[in-house]
């Protein structure tokens, strides 16, 4: 049926039928592509026409290519929750696929590089007079290991008080020269106008920010400092420690 629906759709451009004479003939027929077509009740083999000028695609075929982007969509985001390729197999074998490969599954999911390179490189515009810098440790497989990673994150707001990730980084270990690294690439990319950083009183960022910064002023993190606060009081009195600290910031 869906065969016979493509032939006849293609009979419209070229302004007469399969091997049909007419004078009112606009294009000619030039064979077939082969193209898949997956449904819940298995893959079908179709023989899509092709002609001679221009292009020809058959209507019923223009949805899936949203149903690709939502297959798409599902195998970036397993990537991205971390699930197994074999896992994203299975996954798209129950959707009703025939399955689908590492190779596949990686080249899927260039998109997302692509995406998050362009996010992290594109130029920052205006002043920044607020920045907030932390760091935090994942578990990473680097050249066959899997080793501890540092990943430093910038976040700031503009002038027109909105807040924005500006930058995230990775590297082994949450030094100085990294931190440097990491803010005179922000720099480069455009950060100025920067008047108060907030972090966590680390000492080879406090130095990274002296150097490349100049005399932008500091604050301890709330976040850091409570924490530093509650581990120094006992467990019991933490709850009547934390509500006073609070008022004090309020």
């Amino acid at each position: 049926m869906l065969q016979r629906l493509m032939e006849y759709e293609a009979a419209s451009p070229c302004g007469a039928g399969r091997y049909e004479r007419s004078e009112e003939r606009l294009n000619q027929r030039n064979g077939y592509r082969e193209r898949q077509l997956e449904t819940r009740l298995g893959t079908l083999d179709l023989q899509v026409p092709k002609l001679r000028k221009g292009s020809h695609f058959p209507g019923f075929l223009e949805p899936r290519r949203t149903t690709e982007r939502a297959l798409v969509a599902v195998v970036q985001e397993a990537y991205i929750q971390g699930v197994s390729t074999r896992r994203v197999d299975e996954l798209v074998q129950a959707m009703g696929m025939s399955g689908i490969s590492k190779s596949q599954v990686s080249r899927l999911c260039q998109e997302i590089d692509e995406r998050v390179q362009a996010f992290l490189k594109r130029p920052l515009e205006g002043n920044w007079p607020y920045l907030w810098l932390d760091a935090t440790y994942i578990r990473s497989r680097e050249h066959v290991r899997v080793e501890c990673q540092a990943v430093v994150v910038a976040t700031a707001v503009n002038q027109e008080g909105y807040r924005e990730v500006l930058g995230v980084s990775v590297g082994p270990a949450e030094s100085e020269e990294f931190w440097k690294a990491f803010l005179r690439s922000l720099v480069r990319r455009g950060l100025k106008g920067v008047k108060l950083v907030v972090y966590d009183a680390h000492e080879g960022l406090k130095r990274a920010i002296a150097t490349v910064l100049g005399g932008a002023g500091w604050q301890r993190c709330r976040v850091h400092f409570m924490r530093k606060v509650l581990s120094q009081v006992p467990k019991a009195h933490q709850p009547a420690v934390s509500a006073a600290v609070r008022t004090a910031f309020a």
